[in-house]
């Protein structure tokens, strides 16, 4: 697969899909008498004669939603086509989105499946596929860290470049980036759906990969909220102040200040302490890489370039 480089010349991603795509029309191979120089307009090409996509980043559908998708594409037929390229073999196509229209086309023994063939590298295949992956609302969290990863680190995009091409604002993609560094079994409870992205937000502010994971045990095991998971989470990185506190008559804090300190660790899963006193005194937000620190730069309206 060809591999991208900081040349300015290439291509950029643009704001959408048809930015990816060539301006020019392509000549597909024939599949039948009726095949056509590709237009823009669909083609009906035999299921079987499309292969899948091999630079796919999601991992899971979801069964149900694609048994629905499977009964409508059924009942009213494939509404919106899928994109496919021309492969070097005559009548055979490589799929590069809508792979969930193409296996419920194929769940309900659809012979053909309307296409809209473009002649694109793999490398702007892989750079569809990515970008129409993150603009849907179903992925899970690791599928999404795990794109802005490739789009990172494959064609070398700063985090402000790939907000820009996919629609999110940078803080969540420097959020979303974090996640990879959860330990692998925490990664996986994430994409089974048995902690969600603020649970896992939430233990980014532990210290280690081992007091991540038994953390995020307990969590599954009491079923704790998101808000009860911070909670927990900053009596494991400050047991000591939490005793302090429990022995000696509490000293009320504004709840304004309250709030703006819960808010400011929801948002960076950053650990984050405001001492106040009649209205003075000082933010204490505490970072372990440069990732988090870009996090709070960006959250401050600051602009920091990885």
């Amino acid at each position: 697969m060809a591999t991208a480089t900081a040349d300015p010349k290439r291509r950029a991603l643009g704001k959408g899909l048809e930015s990816l795509l060539p301006s020019r029309p392509a000549v597909v191979p024939q599949i039948n008498a009726t095949a056509v120089e590709s237009n823009g307009k669909p083609l009906e090409i035999p299921i079987d004669h499309i292969e899948r996509n091999p630079f796919q980043t999601r991992t899971r559908f979801d069964d149900a939603k694609l048994a629905e998708l499977a009964a409508s594409i059924a009942a009213t037929g494939v509404v919106q086509p899928i994109l496919v390229r021309p492969l070097d073999m005559p009548g055979r196509y490589q799929l590069i989105a809508g792979e969930r229209r193409w296996l419920a086309s194929r769940r309900v023994g659809k012979s053909t499946i309307p296409a809209i063939v473009r002649q694109v590298s793999d490398e702007q295949t892989l750079e569809i596929t990515i970008v129409e992956n993150l603009q849907r609302a179903d992925l899970n969290p690791m599928e999404q860290a795990r794109a802005f990863q490739r789009l990172s680190q494959q064609f070398q995009l700063t985090q402000e470049q790939m907000a820009t091409r996919t629609g999110k604002d940078r803080a969540s993609v420097a959020n979303f980036l974090r996640l990879l560094r959860l330990p692998d079994t925490v990664q996986h409870k994430v994409e089974s759906g048995e902690l969600s992205f603020g649970h896992a937000r939430a233990l980014l502010a532990l210290d280690s990969a081992e007091v991540m994971a038994s953390a995020a045990q307990k969590v599954i095991a009491l079923s704790l909220s998101v808000r009860q998971t911070e909670t927990y989470v900053q009596g494991l990185i400050d047991p000591e102040v939490k005793q302090k506190k429990a022995d000696k008559p509490k000293q009320e804090l504004d709840p304004n200040v309250r709030e703006a300190a819960d808010r400011l660790r929801r948002n960076l899963g950053l650990k984050v302490q405001i001492e106040d006193k009649k209205g003075k005194g000082r933010v204490i937000i505490e970072y372990s890489g440069l990732e988090d620190f870009d996090a709070i730069l960006t959250a401050l309206g600051g602009d920091a370039e990885k």
